[in-house]
């Protein structure tokens, strides 16, 4: 080789390296591979972080005080999407506790208020919640302690509560209604509510007629004295707390004549008057507004 044709490799300064093109490719493929790799390794930790904070937010469902044990059933059963009866099935197979005077019937047990209710809710589990949130009410040292002064147990609370919830225009008659209740069961005297009879028909209506007073029933107070043999609705706080703090007072009879308007009497004399009234505004609105 001729000197003058000699020409010395190239050597690139140091501290700086060029790659060929294909140098170059293989580096950004592995690049990218490797931070893919890194991605993959980073999901798993994430996920499950960030499902931690994504909580099922859960649904309400309204139980409003006076509603029946079908009723609260039939709401069970829609909120929950199940098939009509449910609920009720549920009920006879979930060993709530319920007193034994209940005798397995939650009829005034289901405690009016709102549950929190999320996918993994259960009839018989809302159900049990409920039964427990009224045995915790009833159970309140208030409570409990003013009924056994009226030498009334839990679940005659709950019984002449749930009439006061049927009976009463408003939270404000409360007190009075559920002083009739006990000045006629101290006289013995039968308690003669319709909204008794109108459970026993299974109706809701404030129209009682002569042949209803006359039905075969063990919830025909007309005929037969003492308390009704269960609740006849879920009563609610208010109803609770006037079945065990009657307002004093010596009447004996009550009629809403008009919405707004309860009048309660001591004498039938005085007492057929309100119902001479309550009868003539009926005839003159029969739609009852």
């Amino acid at each position: 080789m001729r000197r003058d044709e000699y020409r010395p490799a190239y050597r690139p300064p140091r501290g700086r390296t060029r790659l060929t093109r294909r140098g170059r490719f293989a580096l950004l493929l592995g690049t990218l591979l490797a931070l893919g790799a890194a991605a993959a390794l980073l999901v798993p930790a994430v996920l499950p972080e960030e499902k931690a904070q994504v909580a099922e937010k859960p649904r309400k469902l309204l139980i409003p005080e006076g509603w029946r044990a079908s009723q609260i059933y039939a709401a069970v059963d829609r909120e929950l999407k199940l098939r009509p009866g449910s609920a009720k099935a549920a009920a006879a197979t979930a060993r709530l506790a319920l007193p034994a005077e209940a005798k397995g019937n939650p009829e005034g047990y289901l405690f009016p208020a709102t549950y929190p209710v999320t996918s993994k809710s259960t009839a018989a589990g809302l159900l049990a919640y409920m039964v427990d949130t009224a045995n915790r009410t009833l159970a309140g040292r208030t409570l409990a302690g003013a009924a056994r002064a009226h030498g009334m147990t839990p679940y005659q609370t709950a019984t002449l509560a749930s009439i006061v919830q049927a009976e009463a225009d408003s939270p404000a008659d409360m007190g009075k209604v559920a002083r009739v209740v006990h000045n006629r069961l101290a006289r013995s005297m039968p308690l003669q509510m319709d909204s008794t009879l109108h459970y026993a028909l299974g109706r809701r209506t404030v129209d009682t007629s002569l042949a209803d007073t006359r039905i075969d029933s063990p919830f025909n107070s007309y005929r037969r004295q003492g308390l009704p043999p269960t609740p006849i609705a879920a009563p609610g706080l208010d109803a609770l707390r006037a079945a065990v703090a009657p307002t004093p007072g010596p009447w004996l009879f009550f009629v809403t004549v008009k919405p707004g308007d309860t009048r309660f009497s001591t004498t039938y004399e005085e007492h057929r008057r309100h119902v001479t009234t309550f009868n003539r505004l009926r005839t003159a609105t029969p739609s009852g507004t």
